[in-house]
């Protein structure tokens, strides 16, 4: 007994063709047009905190306006005389007369009460920020969180140091657990070594996963583009997946190319 033929498709009016190609667009530009936007308002809120310390004589748009009379924003000046004195101070702290000058300043900020508490901390988190900037954040992991049996991506930071470390017998590390979709914000958990999963993605996937709130999988996790992680199929548990996401069965002939 022979099947009856399935309908042709119905074909994609002007205007669904318009949304297409509208959406496609906006995927290339938002992109684009978001970065630009942000590299743009942080070279200006910069030039807004360094330029009202840099003296009219030096400032070269108020130079451009005063010889040839015309106005112009120039952004970047104040990142670049930013930099530039940067640069300036760290050279000249790595002298002996720079450290000594250092020395004296700490001792004389040190004696005030108020203020020393507040610059001793700063001076501790920065310290520690540009010191292990480096090693931070290498891995992405996974950890059992809220409760056992339901998992989370973590991004591990370093090894429990201090008290915390000779609280506990087993090797313990501290991971950083984001919150989706901002990663920036989060819990920080000391765990066992052996109760965190490794993962082969780089920190930067597993940062899109959680971004995207487990939309985009990393480039090797999804091959064939059907938001149905490889490994799952390899697993021959896609079917679980299928119906949480509520897609379609795949063909009879994929099945069975799968099964051979």
């Amino acid at each position: 007994m022979e099947l009856p033929e399935l309908p042709p498709p119905p074909r994609r009016g002007w205007i669904s063709s318009l949304q297409a190609s509208f959406l496609t667009g906006l995927v290339v530009i938002a992109p684009i047009g978001l970065t630009v936007w942000l590299i743009w308002s942080l070279v200006g809120w910069i030039d807004s905190w360094v330029l009202p310390f840099i003296p009219d004589s030096y400032n070269p748009a108020l130079l451009i306006r005063e010889y040839f009379n015309i106005d112009v924003d120039i952004r970047g000046i104040g990142v670049a005389m930013f930099l530039i004195f940067t640069i300036t101070v760290g050279w000249i702290a790595k002298g002996l007369i720079g450290k000594s000058l250092i020395r004296t300043s700490e001792s004389i900020v040190l004696t005030i009460p108020g203020v020393r508490s507040i610059y001793s901390g700063l001076k501790q988190i920065t310290e520690t920020v540009l010191a292990q900037g480096k090693s931070s954040f290498e891995k992405a992991c996974l950890v059992e969180y809220p409760r056992p049996g339901i998992w989370a991506i973590a991004f591990i930071s370093t090894d429990a140091k201090g008290e915390i470390a000779a609280s506990h017998d087993k090797h313990m590390i501290s991971v950083f657990l984001p919150t989706t979709p901002n990663p920036t914000s989060g819990f920080l958990l000391f765990l066992p070594r052996d109760d965190v999963q490794i993962l082969k993605m780089t920190v930067e996937d597993a940062a899109k996963l959680v971004i995207s709130a487990g939309l985009v999988y990393p480039a090797t996790g999804d091959k064939d583009g059907d938001r149905v992680p490889d490994e799952a199929q390899v697993l021959e548990i896609e079917g679980s997946a299928r119906e949480v996401l509520d897609l379609p069965d795949p063909p009879e002939e994929e099945r069975r190319s799968e099964s051979a």
